[in-house]
């Protein structure tokens, strides 16, 4: 039997956009001629796998399709939430639709993920797959490359060939998740392998409100066109909770398939410049070079409210002490030592470390040292454009009186 991908496609990216109640979703977003979602589509083209299952709301409904359409994906189905709860009643309303067999293995998939490597992990799904039974969960552990915080964690400890989870660490301090990683911590992907028979027994076990209300809403669903319109009303009743804290926390039965590959949620602008630093070469045009009497700067990509660029401060430089009306700025620091100023504070940055500069903040970077300053800028806001700089002091004669 193949394995059934079921791809949670519900997320609204709000970490991304704060402010803003109208955003662009991360798994559309375009950043460069792919999308997040486009990714995971083309992870599951695979001939392990079955044709997809898509768990998405009304909202998203019109993207998911044209997604679908970009990859050339024509068999699959669509189940649609009538309302926000979570990954608990979203796990368990699609695997509970009518043609996906007891004993089915399902892969589930988070559509706003960047996984570098699919083979490695397509290769690990299928080969644990003989490991799968009636009760257990499988998880997928990514090996750390630094102690972030914006990552749950898990230990576990290998028993006959199988890693046994024996402890979750929610997003833990940098200090805390140190610890953790030199405890051979790997941290929680959010992808999940398990069997129909599997989920049905945990929910019925730990969460019988859930299995209720989403029972009934997936039998009382209206099917048209690809798409299993779940019964709002039963679906309403259901407990808002993550798969985690529903299943993962109460069952015993965890195992884990721990995986060395580039992964990255890309849920922060820390995490999409890192992403566009690592890949700067496929984004560079020698025509959108600007120079400037401090160094110069190179835009890389252009997106829908959002500016990627790569600063290069030379030795010596310093850029105006300046600010922004309509535009905050993210910073990675990728080589040398900035001394920023952020309003009245005045600190060093070393490479791997970012800084945060909001709307209206007054900043400058200066380079007081032999060694060139590069630095990944993510500009966010409706007007981003040069014109955008009202300077304050300036060595290079740039204030206006």
């Amino acid at each position: 039997m193949k394995i059934r991908p079921v791809i949670l496609c519900g997320g609204a990216g709000t970490r991304l956009w704060p402010k803003k109640s109208k955003h662009q979703a991360k798994q559309f977003i375009d950043f460069g001629g792919w999308t997040l979602i486009n990714k995971t589509f083309d992870r599951i083209k695979s001939n392990v796998f079955d044709y997809p299952i898509i768990s998405t709301n009304s909202k998203y409904i019109k993207d998911v399709k044209k997604a679908l359409k970009k990859s050339r994906i024509s068999k699959y189905k669509i189940v649609l939430e009538p309302a926000k709860k979570n990954t608990a009643p979203a796990i368990l309303a699609s695997a509970l639709i009518k043609e996906i067999p007891n004993n089915q293995p399902l892969m589930y998939f988070t559509a706003d993920h960047l996984i570098e490597k699919p083979n490695k992990l397509v290769s690990a799904i299928n080969k644990n797959k003989s490991n799968l039974d009636d009760k257990n969960v499988f998880i997928f552990g990514i090996k750390p490359t630094n102690p972030s915080s914006e990552y749950g964690y898990f230990l576990s400890k290998n028993i006959k060939n199988i890693n046994k989870v024996t402890r979750f660490i929610e997003k833990p301090k940098q200090a805390k998740a140190k610890e953790v990683i030199k405890q051979k911590g790997y941290w929680n992907s959010g992808m999940f392998f398990l069997r129909k028979d599997s989920i049905i027994n945990n929910f019925k076990k730990y969460q019988p409100n859930i299995f209720r209300n989403c029972s009934k809403a997936v039998t009382k669903a209206k099917y048209k066109n690809n798409v299993y319109y779940l019964n709002k009303q039963a679906f309403s009743k259901a407990t808002a909770k993550s798969f985690d804290y529903a299943i993962l926390e109460k069952t015993k039965n965890i195992n884990a398939i721990k995986l060395d590959i580039p992964w990255s949620d890309l849920g922060s602008w820390k995490e999409i410049c890192k992403m566009y630093g690592k890949n700067k070469n496929k984004y560079f045009k020698k025509k959108n070079v600007f120079y400037r009497p401090w160094g110069s700067y190179v835009n890389l990509f252009n997106g829908k409210e959002f500016l990627i660029k790569e600063l290069y401060v030379k030795p010596k430089g310093i850029l105006s002490l300046q600010k922004h009306h309509h535009r905050a700025e993210h910073w990675v620091v990728t080589h040398g030592m900035p001394k920023i100023t952020l309003n009245k504070n005045k600190f060093v940055k070393k490479p791997g470390e970012t800084i945060y500069i909001p709307l209206g903040a007054i900043h400058r970077i200066e380079n007081p040292y032999k060694k060139p300053v590069k630095i990944i800028e993510a500009q966010i806001g409706s007007i981003l454009k040069e014109t955008d700089i009202v300077r304050y002091q300036d060595v290079y004669g740039r204030v206006k009186n």
